[in-house]
């Protein structure tokens, strides 16, 4: 979130829609609608800390857009959580769901606090109230979080029983994410890093890139790049020649083992130190000369700065925001295929959806069968956004802000305005 102070995400959301609102011809009612989130709540709860004192918090939760069905979005912990941000990433949620053309709007959540600085008890109990201040809005049928920033499948589960405690029954389907044990589902730990896999397998199909025996770099080695790596290194025979986490980089020209590197990480907290490996910093590790680069760190890492000095021919995008607007008009101009946030990362919303399902059914899925869905949703999605931006002679960015707010948009006037 260090870009929070300069750039308002809130804006850039709105700048977004404006953008493509232009493209398909959009009146200004239809248009101001979508730049507003439908209904946003505020609220301020005490929380008593191990001391004894009682501490008041701020949390929020915003559902941006119902037309194609219940609202759905993560929830993040961080002490620079602002309402703008957590407008700006319910509003993206919707686009990305409609990408992938799944039946959910978008919506986002956030607490104010650093939990890193607080106990497993105090988070427990800051949860849960939070969970009973949202309680009035979220559920099954309405919206239903996720994890997000410092929160995870605990934080979920703590949520699912707070609800069901004031329900007076169990209701696993009333957040995503969950623990296995408590209805979640096999598969979501790795979809969105499995999702952009099976993206890149099909760009790279559709632009003549070389993915086995060709060479990646992969910015952010967590949770979706550590997976991203190891099935594009394991299923597509790809070369893994750069990794970096928060701590630094790595390099090395004739390829990484990323299930080694994952070992070293476990075992000293970062890549940096890997036997054999060359010390980068992820600067380099961005501007290393690769077939494909996977941004899958943080925020606002792509900008006109940088983006000249980048030489993979295909960026996918499997953190959120890693290329700012400036930044995609020079990779689009240097004819470097960007596979957008909204289309890239949306794997893991896509399990989500699948997990909802398994859940409302009360029938559970093994893992294989869950893998092929998401394989058949994420090359369809991809399918459909290149075919915009084949026949709009647009970015893919631009195609699937385009093929998602299209979506939403004719769900909007075909259900028409109540009353």
């Amino acid at each position: 979130m260090a870009s929070s102070s300069t750039i308002n995400p809130f804006e850039t959301a709105k700048a977004q829609v404006d953008i493509v609102a232009d493209l398909i011809g959009l009146d200004g009612g239809l248009r101001d609608t979508l730049k507003a989130p439908k209904r946003e709540l505020t609220v301020h709860f005490p929380v008593r800390m191990d001391s004894g004192d009682y501490r008041i918090y701020t949390g929020y939760r915003v559902q941006y857009n119902m037309a194609r069905g219940p609202t759905k979005g993560g929830i993040r912990y961080h002490p620079q959580v602002t309402l703008d941000e957590v407008r700006a990433l319910a509003a993206w949620m919707t686009w990305k769901c409609a990408v992938v053309d799944i039946p959910y709007g978008g919506a986002k959540g956030g607490v104010v606090c650093d939990p890193k600085h607080m106990s497993h008890g105090e988070l427990e109990r800051l949860t849960r109230r939070y969970a009973s201040e949202i309680a009035p809005i979220i559920g099954p049928e309405m919206d239903i979080p996720a994890p997000d920033v410092y929160t995870d499948s605990q934080t979920m589960a703590w949520i699912m029983d707070t609800y069901s405690m004031q329900k007076g029954y169990s209701v696993p389907g009333v957040v995503t994410g969950k623990p296995i044990s408590l209805g979640g589902s096999e598969g979501r730990g790795e979809a969105t890093g499995r999702g952009c896999a099976y993206v890149i397998r099909e760009a790279a199909r559709d632009l003549g890139v070389r993915v086995k025996g060709g060479t990646v770099a992969v910015q952010g080695f967590g949770n979706a790049g550590s997976v991203a790596s190891r099935l594009l290194y394991d299923e597509q025979g790809a070369k893994i020649v750069a990794l970096s986490d928060s701590k630094g980089g790595i390099y090395k020209a004739d390829g990484l083992n990323p299930h080694a590197v994952e070992e070293h990480k476990t075992k000293t907290g970062s890549v940096v130190g890997f036997p054999g490996a060359k010390a980068i910093s992820n600067e380099e590790v961005l501007e290393a000369k690769v077939d494909v680069l996977v941004p899958a760190a943080l925020e606002n890492q792509i900008t006109k700065k940088n983006a000249d000095k980048i030489q993979a021919k295909i960026v996918a995008e499997a953190a959120n925001g890693p290329t700012v607007p400036e930044a995609d008009t020079i990779l689009f101009q240097k004819k470097i295929a960007v596979l957008p946030d909204v289309l890239a990362n949306a794997g893991g919303v896509t399990v989500s959806y699948f997990e909802w399902a398994q859940d409302i059914q009360g029938y559970f899925w093994e893992l294989d069968e869950v893998n092929s869905r998401l394989e058949r949703v994420m090359v369809r999605s991809y399918n459909d956004v290149h075919k915009v931006a084949l026949d709009r002679k647009v970015n893919n960015r631009t195609a699937a802000y385009v093929l998602a707010i299209q979506r939403v948009v004719d769900a909007m006037q075909i259900r028409g305005i109540y009353p």
